[in-house]
Parts: C-alpha cells; structure tokens; sequence
C-alpha cells in the first residue's frame, strides 16, 4: 500500500450513547463508541480507501487500549498515535432529541487528547501528503492549540491543503473566544467545511449559504464546504482555488436517520477522498465532491454510532448512484 496522502489531527475519546431520546438527567443507560471527529475523519477515510496518516494522543487506561485497538482494527497506521501513561481518556456523554439532534456533555480536563506536543508530525512527513486536516476541539485547550496551529502553519509553508472544521461545542468555551480560535486558523486553511451553527458560534452574522460561504472565503480560505443538515450541502470557491473559481450545491439523499453523531465528520472524510482521488486538483469537481460527501454522511446517519456506521466506498457510491 502506497504512503498516505492525507493526514489527520486531533482527539479520539469515547463517545457514550443514551439508551432513548431525552435530557441527560433522563438517560437510564448509554452504550461506549469510539469518537472524536479526526478519528471518525480518520477511520472513514480508510474506510473509503484514502487511508490516512492519524496524530492523536491515547491514554494507557483501559478506555486508550480500547481506542488504540478500534484504531488499529479500522486500518488506520499507528505511526503517529502517541500515548500518554500520565492522562486519562477524555468522555463525551451524547443526547438526542426526537430529531437525532444531539448535545454533550465533556469530561476533558488534561485528558490525553488535550497534551499534543508542536512537532510531534516532522517536517518531512508534511513534504509526503498532499492534505491535512485539523478540527476545532483541539483549540480549546492548550497544548493541544499551539500544537495544532503549529501543525497548520507548518503544512500550509509545504504547499499543502489545510482542511479546518470548526466543529462547535459550546460546553468547551464555557468562557468564550471560539471566535478567536477560528480566526486564527482561517487565516491559515485553505479549504473549511462547516455548519452555520459553528460560523455563527464564530461570529459570522448570515445563515444564507451563498453570502456565509463567502464572508468565510474572505478571511482567508479559497474553498468553503457547508452541511446544511435536512437541505443538503453548499460549496463555494474562489478564484485562487487549484479547481478554479466556482459554486455547486446538492440536496442530499432520502435515508431514514436513526442517529446523527458522526455525520458532519463522514461528510468531511468523503469530502477529503473525493479531493485527493484526483492527481490533478486542477481536475475536482465541486459538484462531485458534494456528490459523494453526502452519500457517506447520509448512510452514516441510518446506524447508531460514528465509527459503527461509516459506509464502505461501495456502499456510498451506491447510494450516491440510486
């Protein structure tokens, strides 16, 4: 198998599952699952067939081995998952509305995750991929910060794409300055996925796709993917964009949903394998690439789990097909 072209960053926890809908007060029961939006970007895409290089930090606690043996079990290379004897595994308790819309409750305080050291990725690797994503979790909490801003300036001084979401989760801010957080890393990405929900967590004012998109592309990245959740999916390009100035949108697909943990980050994975199957970036289609980061995020919202539910590259070109 050929090195990887894409490398991922950022936490894998456990995410526990409620037994049924309700307040978390309610909850009689949840079941364990892997988490962590890099690492369900990072199983997805191998399970798409774009293995990827993964940076994390696991725990030697009970929940780390589990984490570290799902990773292993999954195809992702262990090349640049560390582990930390000194922390524990960082906990997200997840519940659901009757929608399957969700909320959490985190349990991260100097959790493995969170002690991501600058340079743990050498320069030399950045010089072999093409692609590097990092998430926005990981800027709540230094060192994990410094550590993922450093990997981001480093890539993009390497010619490399810098894929940023910035992933909102209020409970992590409790005393702000998300905002700041996402304006630092604007300034260096070039391609963002998000949800109006995390840009207006940013301080971004419009939800109409067409006018956030580009009051994104104006602080610095040449490309903007929005989820628009029921509605489907916007993209937006500017001229500086090695595919070229350019907009598409896609209605997404009719699936029954049983849970939606996991679908932002099965969209951004089938996003990055649909970017880096083409040789040329000259050649990506902004529709196609929509085209197929639905049908991943859409088969994953029919199971339970993130990591449970990601679809083979089979399965969403099939549903992508219908």
């Amino acid at each position: 198998m050929p090195d990887p072209n894409v490398l991922v960053s950022g936490e894998t926890l456990i995410d526990f599952l409620p037994e049924r809908p309700g307040p978390l007060s309610d909850v009689p029961s949840f079941a364990r699952r892997p988490g962590g939006a890099p690492a369900n970007v990072a199983v997805a895409l191998a399970r798409l067939e774009e293995t990827p290089w993964f940076w994390t930090r696991l725990a030697e606690d009970p929940f780390g081995h589990f984490l570290a043996e799902t990773l292993n079990e999954r195809g992702v290379p262990d090349r640049f998952v560390e582990r930390d004897p000194a922390a524990q595994t960082t906990l997200a308790f997840v519940t659901h509305d009757e929608t399957g819309d969700r909320e959490f409750s985190f349990y991260r305080d100097g959790t493995a995750d969170t002690r991501l050291e600058p340079g743990g990725v050498p320069d030399e690797a950045l010089d072999a991929v093409e692609w590097v994503y990092v998430g926005g979790v990981m800027l709540a909490t230094e060192p994990g910060r410094t550590a993922t801003v450093d990997l981001a300036e480093r890539a993009r001084q390497r010619d490399c794409e810098v894929v940023f979401d910035p992933n909102a989760r209020p409970e992590l801010w409790p005393d702000g300055g998300f905002d700041d957080a996402v304006a630092e890393l604007l300034d260096v990405a070039t391609v963002v996925k998000a949800t109006p929900e995390d840009l207006a967590m940013a301080g971004f004012e419009t939800e109409e796709p067409e006018r956030l998109a580009a009051a994104v592309a104006d602080r610095g990245p040449h490309t903007v993917l929005l989820t628009l959740g029921g509605t489907g999916a916007y993209a937006h390009a500017e001229a500086e964009a090695p595919w070229g100035a350019g907009a598409a949108s896609h209605r997404g697909y009719d699936v029954t949903v049983r849970d939606t943990t996991g679908a932002g980050d099965a969209f951004t994975a089938g996003a990055l394998a649909a970017f880096a199957a083409e040789d040329d970036r000259s050649d990506v289609s902004l529709s196609d690439v929509l085209a197929f980061a639905n049908a991943v995020a859409a088969r994953t919202t029919t199971e339970e789990g993130a990591m449970a539910a990601l679809p083979d590259r089979d399965a969403a070109t099939r549903l992508r097909d219908s």
